[in-house]
C-alpha cells in the first residue's frame, strides 16, 4: 500500500543513513570539473553497479511489497494493569492483507488485531538493542508536547489519539519498508501474532543486553581518535533538534496568542449578532460587522489547525534527530571499547615482550660459556686456594 507517510520526513529513505549523511558531507565539496568523471568518481561508479543488484533484491524483498499494513481505528478500554489496579488505555487495530490476493481480485477480510501503545514500545526498544547500526523509525510522542491553550494535554483527548493512530501507521509502514528490519521475525510476529508476543519477546532476553547497554551509554568516556563522520552527524542532529524544540516552543506561544484572538473575535461576532437583534436603526449593520468578526475567528482556527499539520512534521524531524544522536552515541561506545581493547592488547604485548628478555638474561647469566659465569668461577677458584 502506497502511503505518503511510509517515508521519512523531507521524503528520505525509512532507513535514515542515506539522507543525514548525505546532507553531513556537503561542506567542503569540491565543484565537478568540467572535463568529466575522473578515475575516483569512474571507481565509484562501477561499485554502486556492482552493489546495485543486491541493493534491488533487499527492496524487492520488502515486506511492505508482500502485504498492506495500516492502523485502521483507536478504540478507548478499560482494564486492569500488572499491579491489579483499574486503569483506561487505548487500544489500536492493526490491519494487514496481502499485496497478491487483491492483485489477483480477491476481496478477502484483512487480517486484524489489537495493540497497545506499550506494545510498540517494545517493539521498538526491541529494535533499537538488536540493530544498534540501524536508524531505528521513531514512535509519536506518548503524551502531547509543545502544547498550547486550545490542544489538550490528556493523552485520551480524541484528536491527539487520532494524530497517534496515524504516528503509529507511519512507524509500522517505515519499518515494513526498511530492507533490514523488515525481516525480522519479532516484527512479523507483531503484526500476525496477538497472544503471547509479549512473551515471545521477552524469552529473547534483550532487556539484559538493553539495561548493560544503557548503563555503558550512560558512563562518561571519551575517544581518543573521534571518526569525523560521526562527529559531523552527531553535531548535526544536535543542532538541528536545537533548532526544532526552540521553534515548536515559539509556536507554541504564538498559537496561544492567536487562540486568544480567536476567541475575542468569536466573542465579538456572538454579541454583535445579539445586538442586531435589538436595534433597529443598526441592526443590518451590527448583523454585517458580527459576520465579519465570525469570519476572521474562522480564519484564525483554520490557520491554527494548518500549524498544528506543518508541527506534526516537525516533531517528527525532532524525533528522527533522537534517533540519529543515538546510533552516533552507539558508534563511539564500540570504537571506545575497541580502543581499549587495541591499548590493552599493545600492554599485554609489551609485557609479553618484557618477559622474554628476562627469561634471556636468566639463561644468558647461568650459561656455562658465559665469560661473566667463567671468571667468576675463577676468582672462587683463587679464594679457595688461598
Amino acid at each position: 500500500m502506497e502511503h505518503p507517510g511510509a517515508e521519512s520526513p523531507g521524503g528520505g529513505s525509512s532507513s535514515g543513513g542515506g539522507s543525514t549523511s548525505s546532507t553531513s558531507s556537503q561542506e567542503g565539496e569540491e565543484p565537478e570539473s568540467p572535463g568529466g568523471p575522473g578515475p575516483e568518481e569512474e571507481e565509484d561508479d562501477e561499485a554502486a553497479a556492482a552493489a546495485s543488484p543486491a541493493t534491488y533484491a533487499m527492496m524487492e524483498d520488502c515486506l511492505l511489497k508482500k502485504i498492506e499494513i495500516s492502523v485502521a481505528e483507536a478504540e478507548k478500554r478499560t482494564g486492569r494493569n500488572a499491579m491489579n489496579m483499574q486503569e483506561t488505555y487505548t487500544a489500536y487495530l492493526v490491519e494487514t492483507r496481502a499485496v497478491e490476493s487483491q492483485a489477483e481480485g480477491q476481496c478477502s477480510p484483512p487480517d486484524s488485531l489489537w495493540r497497545r501503545y506499550s506494545e510498540f514500545e517494545l517493539l521498538r526498544n526491541y529494535l533499537l538493542v538488536n540493530y544498534p547500526h540501524v536508524i531505528v523509525p521513531p514512535l509519536p510522542e506518548k503524551r502531547a508536547e509543545f502544547v498550547w491553550h486550545k490542544l489538550a494535554a490528556d493523552n485520551m483527548d480524541p484528536d491527539f489519539v487520532e494524530r497517534r493512530r496515524i504516528g503509529l501507521e507511519n512507524f509500522l509502514l517505515r519499518v515494513a519498508s526498511h530492507p533490514i528490519l523488515c525481516q525480522e521475525k519479532i516484527f512479523n510476529a507483531f503484526l500476525t501474532k496477538e497472544g503471547g508476543w509479549k512473551e515471545t519477546v521477552n524469552e529473547t532476553g534483550f532487556q539484559l543486553k538493553a539495561d548493560s547497554r544503557l548503563k555503558a551509554l550512560n558512563a562518561t568516556f571519551r575517544v581518543k581518535n573521534p571518526d569525523r563522520r560521526f562527529t559531523e552527524l552527531k553535531h548535526y542532529s544536535d543542532e538541528l533538534q536545537s533548532v526544532i524544540s526552540h521553534l515548536l516552543r515559539v509556536r507554541a506561544r504564538v498559537a496561544d496568542r492567536l487562540y486568544g484572538v480567536y476567541k475575542v473575535h468569536g466573542n465579538y461576532g456572538r454579541v454583535f449578532s445579539e445586538w442586531s437583534a435589538i436595534e433597529k436603526e443598526m441592526g443590518d449593520g451590527l448583523q454585517s460587522a458580527g459576520h465579519h468578526m465570525d469570519v476572521y475567528a474562522a480564519s484564525i482556527d483554520d490557520i491554527l489547525e494548518e500549524e498544528e499539520h506543518y508541527a506534526d512534521q516537525l516533531k517528527e524531524y525532532l524525533f528522527y534527530a533522537e534517533a540519529l544522536r543515538a546510533v552516533c552515541r552507539k558508534h563511539e561506545l564500540l570504537q571506545y571499547e575497541l580502543e581499549m581493547a587495541a591499548q590493552d592488547l599493545t600492554s599485554k604485548k609489551q609485557q609479553y615482550c618484557k618477559n622474554i628478555l628476562l627469561e634471556g638474561n636468566d639463561q644468558q647469566a647461568v650459561w656455562p660459556g658465559n665469560p661473566r659465569t667463567k671468571r667468576s668461577k675463577d676468582k672462587s677458584a683463587r679464594r679457595t686456594d688461598t
